[in-house]
């Protein structure tokens, strides 16, 4: 079942007889009458297919499935930030904000471009500020609009991770969790984490998105990944978000086999005489990489190619005497075959962290929980 299926009204109520203790007190909470509390009750329940209270004389007692699920929806709740907000009008603006246009989020989910409009504009209005701005034949969301998309992410987010949980307290195979990964730890850690992870959890759906830090970190402060994996970054990005070593990574000096430095000693003033590629500012690899030249005195070389993707600094490599700084992991193959070749040992101070970025107060779910620990575990064995 998907998120969007269910009643924001009857996850509200449900969620208010946990934490009530009874049904009188969740209906004067909601200003409902308690037939329709315990109507929206009845029909949860049967769209989970899961008993959420033990109904006896004295009242109902929430059930495990409840205590479990409960504490989802009240964030979910919280990220929606309005009880006025239907689970329609909620899917229709999310749709809209990731189609960018009436046209794109219609083809994306079948809804009429009519039904999108009205749904996006009662929203907007129960909310009280615009959420869209017409630029040319596209939309673009108002900084309100954009707080309101990112909470509604999050909070279809909990619901899923709610849902899949009560699947797995049902014994029903169900899991998911959507990493990005960066650069590096597309090379040896990741391969190696998901491999050891798939063997332990078949059921679980792995969808990996690969991109920079800069590509990677907004999807996952909208809730569209649930993890990053590659080099940390200092200072963190930001208060909402929380970084987790695994191991240290040494960057090594690499050009072509034939490259003139290649087997012969040289200075940092050497380098500097070769043209390079490197990563964009502001990475860690890039930051490491000018701080070896200015700890020498040295003007930093040129830098013709700004480039993260390793494919492509590979070829430029074997085609010209540039150099770049990479971890040998990720041209292994082109190492043991003779042709690239590291330049000299590992240069002093090039050290940086692999980790894990995740959002504060994320609560992974069992499956989750457990990648989280394989990652810890892989990265302890291939270090």
């Amino acid at each position: 079942m998907e998120p969007d299926r269910l009643n924001l009204r009857h996850l509200d109520v449900f969620a208010a007889i946990v934490r009530l203790g009874s049904v009188s007190a969740a209906a004067a909470a909601a200003n409902l009458t308690q037939p329709a509390v315990t109507q929206g009750l009845a029909r949860l329940e049967h769209q989970l297919v899961v008993a959420l209270f033990d109904r006896h004389p004295g009242g109902m007692t929430a059930t495990a499935a409840a205590r479990g699920f409960a504490p989802r929806v009240e964030a979910a709740l919280v990220h929606v930030a309005s009880r006025r907000v239907t689970m329609a009008q909620l899917t229709a603006f999310v749709a809209v904000a990731r189609g960018g246009s009436y046209v794109s989020a219609s083809a994306a989910t079948g809804l009429a471009q009519p039904s999108l409009h009205r749904a996006v504009r009662d929203l907007s209005l129960e909310l009280g500020r615009p959420l869209v701005e017409r630029r040319g034949r596209g939309l673009v969301l108002t900084a309100a609009g954009l707080r309101t998309a990112r909470g509604f992410r999050l909070a279809l987010g909990e619901l899923a991770a709610g849902l899949a949980e009560l699947k797995g307290l049902q014994g029903l195979a169900s899991g998911r969790i959507a990493i990005g990964a960066m650069p590096l730890a597309r090379a040896r850690v990741l391969p190696a984490i998901v491999a050891e992870y798939h063997r332990a959890f078949p059921h679980v759906e792995i969808v990996i998105a690969e991109g920079s830090h800069a590509e990677l970190i907004e999807p996952l402060r909208d809730g569209e990944l649930d993890l990053l994996i590659g080099a940390l970054r200092d200072p963190v990005p930001g208060p909402d978000v929380v970084q987790t070593p695994l191991f240290d990574d040494h960057p090594v000096i690499i050009g072509r086999a034939g490259h003139p430095l290649a087997h012969a000693p040289h200075t940092t003033a050497q380098l500097a005489n070769f043209e390079w590629i490197v990563s964009a500012r502001g990475t860690p690899l890039r930051t490491m990489w000018e701080a070896m030249f200015i700890r020498a005195g040295i003007a930093v070389p040129r830098v013709p190619v700004e480039c993260g993707s390793v494919i492509l600094i590979r070829g430029l490599l074997l085609d010209s005497d540039c150099l770049t700084m990479l971890s040998p992991d990720q041209v292994a193959v082109e190492l043991a075959a003779g042709l690239l070749a590291t330049i000299g040992g590992e240069p002093a101070g090039t050290v940086r962290t692999i980790g894990l970025t995740a959002r504060t107060g994320w609560i992974p779910t069992p499956d989750q929980r457990a990648f989280i620990d394989q990652a810890i575990a892989t990265a302890g064995q291939t270090s």
